[in-house]
């Protein structure tokens, strides 16, 4: 069983939020292993392991690149141990933005405005059901995802 089918949310690369807690809690309150405290060591295994992939479920459907990078794992486009090569003028663009970072010329709202854009590219088209992507569309939310993960380890670095 994958997260989209615990959660009963479709396939897709953004998941509706406001039923994320909702769902979550139904999905705790019934597998909960408190709940299993009477309950013979088989049906308390279950429910401990169940409990386990709610709270696993939770935390990728959480964060918004996770459930693409999620989505994309699903779908079979990425792997683990993929050595995906960005587009040679994000990577310039990116070079750029380090440069900056190092030479302390850097300014959080020029990442932000990337950020923004980047989310333009794709907004029009991530809300459709998984059924309904064209390759090039699936390919398109895999360099975004890839993207977005390189966006968050230079804001991790300005955090650090």
């Amino acid at each position: 069983m994958n997260y989209f089918e615990l959660f009963e949310f479709n396939i897709s690369p953004i998941i509706e939020k406001s039923l994320l807690s909702k769902k979550y809690l139904q999905l705790q309150k019934k597998y909960h292993p408190d709940n299993y405290s009477l309950s013979d060591e088989n049906e308390q295994s279950q429910s401990l392991e169940m409990s386990s992939l709610i709270n696993k479920a939770f935390a990728v459907f959480k964060d918004d690149v996770k459930t693409i990078g999620y989505f994309l794992e699903i779908k079979g486009l990425i792997s683990t141990d993929e050595k995906y090569q960005l587009p040679s003028s994000f990577l310039m663009e990116m070079m750029e933005v380090n440069e900056q970072i190092d030479e302390g010329d850097f300014e959080a709202s020029a990442l932000e405005q990337i950020r923004h854009n980047l989310d333009g590219e794709i907004r029009f088209f991530m809300q459709k059901n998984a059924t309904e992507f064209s390759d090039h569309e699936l390919l398109k939310i895999k360099e975004f995802y890839y993207k977005k993960k390189y966006l968050k380890r230079i804001l991790d670095r300005l955090t650090d």
